[in-house]
């Protein structure tokens, strides 16, 4: 096992300067403290700062947002799971002190958060691949391949959170800083995640990505990359993590009746038209057509915080119209 430490004496340009990790020759305090400047450079510069905020432990750097991306979400899935996205408030915790590992790490929820503070989940819809999973490509469990993603690489998952599961081109798009250099998001382990190329621009050679989709680092250590092909992003987590079964998950929405709503199911052979529009008065709906019927998830905050007033009509449902109120846990 390698633990990686961030040398005191970097001015703070951490996020594209060389060689500024070295080991077990510096103050912890300093890496830690040094690592937490990167995490939260690495939001400002981005130009998310008024919707994420970035606060430090002494061993975590905890980046707190709503998970509701100001980008276009949704529109052109035809595998829909009949989930739409709501906020829900999300602290992702990232590790000031990062140590590679043996092991690799999967998880059926989220593996690391982008600096627009949604959540980077695997390639794959459902249940935690295992590590003989993670050499094959798992074609059927393809969230792209399958029509479950947006044009941004995300989708609402069962918590009805947004998420991405591929490389978050529309948040990209969006970044002040956007090119090779920048840190597009933070893998829980502590290790940052970049583009499709080098952060020097140069291109990747094939192969030199490893089973979790990094590679060493000069600065960090160690990274991750998204890529064209599978696995897009991070697939698995390379270094080590304290606690890793309590990482954070997003709850699914509850009825204030006490009932829980029950999870979507994809539409065999897939919905047609489907585009989530937003108005200025916090009405949210998604609508799609299935075998010439149509159908739609609409809701809207309601007088209680973090509530929502439900319509639906969904494959799912047979139809059937149903409302309610729907609250965040």
């Amino acid at each position: 096992m390698q633990r990686i430490f961030l040398t005191a004496a970097l001015a703070y340009s951490v996020l594209s300067a060389p060689a500024a990790f070295a080991h077990d020759d510096h103050d912890t305090h300093d890496v830690a403290t040094y690592h937490c400047e990167a995490v939260k450079t690495s939001v400002e510069e981005a130009g998310f700062s008024d919707s994420v905020t970035v606060t430090c432990t002494d061993t975590h750097a905890i980046i707190r947002s709503d998970t509701y991306p100001d980008h276009e979400k949704m529109t052109g899935i035809t595998g829909t799971n009949e989930q739409v996205p709501v906020p829900a408030d999300y602290a992702a915790p990232i590790l000031l002190e990062p140590t590679l590992g043996d092991t690799p790490l999967t998880r059926d929820a989220a593996l690391g958060v982008a600096v627009n503070g949604v959540p980077i989940y695997d390639y794959t819809g459902g249940g935690e691949m295992t590590e003989a999973d993670l050499a094959h490509h798992q074609a059927h469990h393809n969230t792209l391949q399958t029509g479950q993603l947006d044009a941004c690489g995300g989708h609402a998952g069962r918590g009805d959170d947004y998420h991405y599961h591929a490389t978050p081109v529309c948040m990209i798009e969006l970044m002040a800083n956007a090119g090779p250099a920048a840190v597009i998001g933070w893998a829980f382990d502590g290790f940052p995640i970049y583009g499709d190329t080098n952060p020097d621009g140069t291109p990747i050679p094939e192969g030199a990505l490893d089973v979790c989709n990094g590679q060493p680092d000069d600065a960090f250590g160690y990274r991750y990359h998204s890529s064209a092909d599978a696995p897009y992003i991070v697939q698995c987590l390379m270094g080590e993590v304290e606690d890793f079964d309590r990482l954070p998950r997003v709850r699914p929405l509850v009825a204030t009746d006490g009932e829980g709503a029950a999870p979507g199911r994809p539409p065999q052979g897939g919905v047609e038209g489907l585009v989530f529009t937003e108005s200025p008065d916090g009405t949210r709906s998604m609508d799609y057509s299935y075998e010439g019927e149509d159908y739609y998830i609409r809701y809207t905050p309601s007088e209680t915080e973090d509530c929502y007033t439900y319509e639906t009509r969904t494959v799912t449902n047979g139809g059937e119209l149903h409302t309610g109120e729907y609250c965040r846990p």
